[in-house]
């Protein structure tokens, strides 16, 4: 991957673990095929198959990342006879391979004694992503599912340290070209310090998982000169990040765009400012972007690759056929900066080739005859299998059209086989052969309505196949414009597998556009998760061949919370508007008196006070005019002596209102 070693990082299931040999010969290419078997090419003589390792556990424990171990230098001294495992040992050569599996163990392949040299188990609860070797000592690190990273001792084949990198799965490691710091990678990216295992700095920048990281440079950290290139999943930017002294470096200086995830990265390092720093990126699609640039600072756009290279086979023998792209497995910068050697082809035998760098061409396209490259010598005696004689009488005959069903394979017939058929074979009618189908015409009116459902849902299934086989976008609107519940899953349900995934597929490209069709699409969507469960469940490479469904579900997903709380709060905000509008202004009040009280002469006062009185209290009004009649006797007495002593005072007591009043007025007063 690097200049330093050739790595293979944490890749989608689609990919496969392969890593050239370390710079600067490049002479192997490391490939993990799908079968759990290692196997090694030689790049220098033609792409022939140097190596092959079985794994004992490779079915339970399949290879996930492949790194090259540092070149080994045999030290100069007195001629000796060598052993048998170091004949084939010489001066640089790359000896050593590192191999991480999903069982969270490390082997450690040795291709001079093509063995195993050591097994490096106990260390992860998890499945190792990404494995990293130390450029000068005998060290080697690993990062897995299980959050931590473990720093192993090839010396003792024991772990040394190990200390929690993440929350989530460390899924990419990468050593500094010193050997004194170490990148970690999962949702964010961790610089940590190998002397001391703490944290040097966090780089956030990245929406998903972090697959590939590595440096750019080979200048010290309080320089401004380190940078570091970064790529994730779903992601077709490549970002360079700069390490500054300030600290003062959270967002990626530079990008590279690319036109898919990428998938193997070989860069060539810089020393200095003048020498620019040389990257050749292989993307999901097959494609290979080869980029150039000094790194000296911040740049604004995203910078687009100096020469884009693709490999395609011709067509066929049959006039007609069309050239098919052949997806790049690897590539490797070569040290002579004019040439690069490709990977490509199957993975059970990739094909090495050498090219020159032509960087006048935007875009190149390699066109190659895999066919005669590829070509397997098939034994004669292999092909010797006799074919079962079928009863034609007692065959079924299977309806052409329906989805699932194909024409059986007929072996080509030998020339004793031609003479039987000659003499013996007869042509079926179609009398026979519709009665060998067995389709009951005759039926009740409910076997007739039955019949006709299902023919209505056969056809809308071999329609709904035709439409994606050919991609008629008619067809597919006439499909998905249907509302009925019960014919969408049994549609859904005679689909054959193969057309389950593209059905996905263009769902998720149609739940894209407008609302009103986004409400159909969502039908069709969860009839297909529901009864296809256990197909899907089967496919090892889903999530990346859905994952433009998964972006879109995990969006929604998250401004759901917010949208609902939005919602709530101008509910709440249009209730208070409703209820203002219609609570009563103070301009409206009606002014007019609900009830007037108007006061009455005193005399009528007097007049209803005494009826009132008299009316509540009949009962006693005997015993009150006795006691008032006392009372008046007493006080004209005393007014008597009063007025023959002092008029004068008689007149101050009058106007002070202490006068006698008159036995009826103190009778209805009280």
């Amino acid at each position: 991957m690097a200049a330093d070693g050739g790595c293979s990082p944490p890749t989608s299931p689609l990919a496969l673990p392969c890593a050239f040999s370390p710079a600067p010969r490049r002479q192997y290419l490391a490939v993990c095929a799908r079968d759990g078997r290692l196997r090694i090419w030689d790049s220098d003589g033609g792409g022939n198959l140097r190596q092959e390792y079985a794994p004992s556990a490779r079915l339970s424990a399949a290879c996930s990342c492949v790194a090259w171990g540092p070149c080994r230098t045999t030290k100069e001294g007195p001629q000796r006879k060598k052993r048998k495992s170091e004949a084939g040992q010489a001066a640089g050569q790359s000896d050593l391979l590192a191999l991480g599996t999903a069982a969270g163990t490390v082997l450690i392949y040795s291709t001079v004694k093509g063995d195993l040299h050591c097994t490096l188990d106990g260390g992860h609860n998890g499945g190792v992503n990404s494995v990293q070797w130390h450029p000068e000592e005998s060290l080697l690190y690993s990062g897995s599912d299980d959050t931590h990273i473990v720093e192993w001792d090839l010396q003792m084949g024991k772990s040394r340290c190990k200390w929690k990198a993440d929350r989530a799965a460390v899924t990419s490691l990468c050593v500094s070209p010193d050997g004194k710091l170490l990148l970690s990678a999962g949702m964010t990216i961790k610089m940590w310090d190998l002397e001391t295992k703490e944290v040097y700095r966090r780089f956030t920048g990245h929406s998903t998982m972090v697959t590939m990281l590595c440096f750019a440079t080979n200048r010290p950290p309080d320089s401004n000169g380190l940078y570091f290139v970064s790529g994730a999943a779903h992601d077709r930017l490549l970002s360079v990040w700069q390490v500054r002294s300030d600290g003062k470096d959270k967002n990626s200086v530079v990008s590279f765009t690319l036109t898919d995830e990428p998938q193997h990265i070989d860069l060539q390092t810089s020393n200095n400012k003048d020498e620019a720093v040389r990257l050749a990126v292989v993307c999901r699609d097959g494609q290979l972007h080869l980029f150039e640039h000094f790194l000296n600072g911040p740049c604004k756009k995203p910078l687009s690759p100096v020469c884009s290279v693709q490999v395609s086979s011709v067509g066929g023998k049959a006039e007609g056929d069309t050239p098919v792209p052949v997806p790049l497995l690897a590539a490797s910068l070569c040290a002579d900066k004019q040439n690069l050697v490709l990977a490509y082809g199957n993975q059970l035998q990739p094909v090495v080739e050498k090219m020159p760098i032509n960087a006048t061409e935007r875009h190149m396209c390699l066109v190659r005859d895999l066919h005669t490259t590829l070509s397997l010598s098939v034994d004669a005696a292999v092909t010797k299998v006799k074919t079962p004689i079928v009863n034609e009488q007692k065959s079924k005959v299977l309806i052409p059209g329906l989805p699932g069903h194909q024409a059986p394979i007929k072996a080509a017939p030998s020339k004793s086989e031609k003479r039987k058929q000659g003499s013996s074979a007869t042509e079926i009618s179609i009398e026979e052969r519709l009665e060998q189908i067995g389709l009951s015409v005759s039926g009740g009116k409910g076997g007739d309505k039955a019949a006709a459902s299902s023919l209505q849902t056969d056809s809308f299934a071999v329609l709904l196949v035709q439409g994606l086989e050919s991609k008629d976008e008619k067809i597919l609107n006439k499909i998905f414009q249907t509302k009925k519940e019960i014919l969408i899953k049994k549609t859904v349900a005679r689909l054959p597998p193969t057309a389950v995934l593209p059905l996905l597929e263009e769902l998720s490209r149609r739940l894209q556009g407008h609302p009103f069709v986004a409400i159909l699409i969502v039908q069709w969507l969860k009839a297909v998760l529901t009864q296809h469960t256990s197909y899907l469940s089967s496919i090892p490479d889903l999530v990346s061949q859905l994952g433009v469904l998964y972006h879109m579900i995990e969006s929604r997903v998250k401004l759901y919370h917010q949208l609902t709380r939005l919602h709530g709060k101008l509910y709440l905000l249009m209730t208070q508007v409703a209820a203002s509008s219609n609570a009563p202004k103070a301009g409206d009040l009606d002014h007019t008196a609900k009830l007037v009280y108007e006061e009455e002469s005193s005399d009528e006062d007097e007049d209803s006070g005494a009826e009132g009185l008299h009316d509540d209290d009949s009962d006693d009004w005997e015993e009150e005019e006795e006691k008032e009649g006392a009372m008046e006797m007493t006080e004209d007495g005393e007014n008597h002596a009063d007025k023959d002593d002092d008029e004068d005072d008689m007149k101050e007591s009058k106007v002070n209102g202490d006068s006698d009043l008159d036995p009826e007025n103190e009778s209805e007063e009280e």
